[in-house]
């Protein structure tokens, strides 16, 4: 590097001298351009074909405050690589941006960067290095293939919005692997900004943090999102943990989530979501999406709120299944002002918007065909039980579906009960426990309900196992003993 004029103490602008490397090597038929211990000033950097940079453990490149060192004057970028093969970020060093400070929420600033920004490149590594206060998306992947994200740690400040952590925007056979992210918008987010799939994507084994969502799909949605598997991640701190927001008419199928610790943030009036999951109109003239094929398995949540998953009546979400779901309520939160999580620029709004949002349970589903629920534990603090009486589990207008062991602990001892079920149709309760205490265990309402079968449950410590609402159309509960 020095060969070519780097300085490396952050007073010089290395840029040239660095860039200058990269090309050499590139025509040289490629090779690794190695940061040796220094502080290199630069702005932005095209990489070439062929070409690693190495970050010596010593070694920090230091973002120009300057927008004219970046190649736009408005949203730059410090390492810019199109339509590039086989490239690479990799090493023990650093990469320092200076959005230190926190912005107002809607507060974007006159220049703004992010630090990699690859378009339409295959063979990608990523691995080992440190970045710290990107201003807008850190990682943002555009149509590349074959990546690969491992062992790279994000400091971003937590009040800077659009600060995302990683965004692979329609790409294919991507793993981010063991990465350890704080930031202040999406840690992880899987988007399509264009007509383009984003599809076999591999997340595992990530610590995630943020004041947005953690694991994401959307809100950018225009595209088919496919085979994303997402596992062994731990998430803290953040507004939503696991959230899909289609806005934009595309597709997301076959996703699954499993083995994920979450614990949100604790907010006002509980406006934070575990998991959420969400079909909407962005405009009045956007296209309505579908999401379809999801499986949540094996994830522990530590909350004061609920979860919430809604389609629309146009468009339910088809095939949901949620396995060996643990939910330990340690905080009051209150739902009265509660609305579901926006995420994305919007100019629609109806009911969707708090009906569901407001309901008293910590597991709301609405406009669901599809559903398979075994092994839904909800344990609730004696402090907890006392302030808010909540349902386990309400599902409103679901289609075919089968529940089984529901358990909530303690159970409640008011009027609520345990399931909640409004507007369901060809709905099975099977293998469920009404604990000593409980008052109501099936609770079922709605004209519109058809075909609930309960059957192999132990319901006799209930003091009224079901209740049918007169609205309930006659012979539409059917007790089997067996």
């Amino acid at each position: 590097m020095h060969d070519f004029g780097a300085k490396g103490d952050k007073v010089n602008n290395d840029r040239t001298a660095i860039q200058s490397a990269i090309d050499a090597c590139a025509k040289s038929g490629g090779g690794v351009v190695y940061f040796p211990p220094g502080d290199y000033l630069t702005g932005t950097l095209r990489l070439r074909s062929g070409v690693t940079l190495f970050l010596d453990a010593k070694a920090t490149i230091w973002v120009s405050r300057s927008p004219e060192h970046f190649e736009s004057e408005r949203y730059g970028h410090l390492i810019l690589a199109e339509n590039e093969r086989n490239i690479a970020v990799v090493g023990s060093g650093k990469i320092q941006g200076y959005a230190d400070q926190p912005l107002q929420r809607r507060e974007r600033g006159d220049f703004r960067y992010g630090i990699i920004l690859f378009e339409g490149c295959h063979d990608v590594i990523i691995r080992d290095i440190t970045i710290l206060y990107s201003d807008s998306w850190t990682i943002h992947l555009k149509r590349c293939e074959k990546v690969l994200v491992e062992g790279v740690t994000i400091r971003n400040n937590y009040d800077r919005i659009n600060s995302d952590g990683i965004n692979p925007n329609c790409c294919k056979n991507v793993r981010i692997l063991k990465c350890d992210i704080v930031a202040g918008d999406d840690c992880i987010a899987l988007k399509t900004t264009e007509p383009y799939p984003c599809e076999d994507v591999e997340v595992r084994d990530c610590v995630l943090e943020t004041r947005a969502t953690a694991l994401k799909l959307g809100t950018e949605s225009h595209g088919i999102f496919r085979n994303a598997r997402f596992s062994g991640c731990t998430i803290r701190n953040s507004t939503v943990g696991i959230g899909f927001f289609m806005k934009d008419g595309g597709i997301m199928e076959n996703i699954i989530f499993s083995d994920i610790n979450i614990e949100p943030r604790a907010t006002p009036n509980a406006r934070t979501f575990p998991i959420f999951m969400d079909i909407e109109r962005r405009h009045e003239d956007s296209k309505i999406g579908f999401i379809r094929n999801v499986t949540l398995q094996r994830i522990y949540i530590r909350t004061g709120s609920g979860l919430l998953i809604q389609g629309m009546p146009k468009r339910p979400i088809e095939g949901l299944t949620m396995r060996d779901i643990k939910i330990d309520v340690v905080r009051a939160e209150d739902y009265s002002e509660r609305r579901k999580h926006i995420g994305g620029n919007r100019t629609t709004s109806d009911e969707r918007d708090t009906l569901y949002a407001r309901q008293p349970s910590y597991v709301t589903i609405a406009h669901v065909k599809g559903l398979n629920i075994e092994n839904l534990t909800v344990n609730i603090s004696e402090d907890v039980h006392r302030k808010y009486e909540r349902s386990a589990l309400c599902l409103h207008e679901v289609e075919d579906g089968t529940l089984a062991r529901i358990l909530r602990k303690p159970p409640t001892g008011e009027e609520l009960p345990i399931i909640a079920l409004h507007n369901c149709r060809n709905i099975t309760v099977a293998k469920c426990e009404a604990l000593h205490g409980t008052k109501v265990f099936l609770g079922v309402s709605g004209r519109r309900t058809n075909k609930i079968t309960l059957k192999g449950n132990r319901l006799r410590a209930a003091k009224q196992p079901v209740r049918v609402n007169s609205e309930v159309p006659k012979d539409s509960v059917i007790l089997l003993t067996k």
